[in-house]
């Protein structure tokens, strides 16, 4: 799974919509869009605020792992 499928799914799981967390990250809704679509890279700085904010490992959010947090 590439880490715009787990942006969606974490996203949809706690019921936001795009524009509240592309207000998170400061950056426009259609940006946000964007990098959901795989159509424009993710700055590093959105995805340690993403995992912060979602509270799981950058592993888990880049694919690289099924665990959401580190132990």
């Amino acid at each position: 799974m590439k880490y715009p499928e787990r942006m969606r799914a974490l996203r949809e799981d706690k019921d936001l919509s795009q524009t509240q967390i592309a207000k998170l990250l400061g950056v426009a809704q259609t940006t946000y869009s964007q990098y959901e679509l795989y159509k424009r890279p993710m700055p590093i700085e959105c995805l340690v605020a993403l995992c912060e904010f979602y509270e799981v490992s950058a592993d888990y959010m880049l694919g690289f792992s099924d665990k959401k947090k580190h132990p």
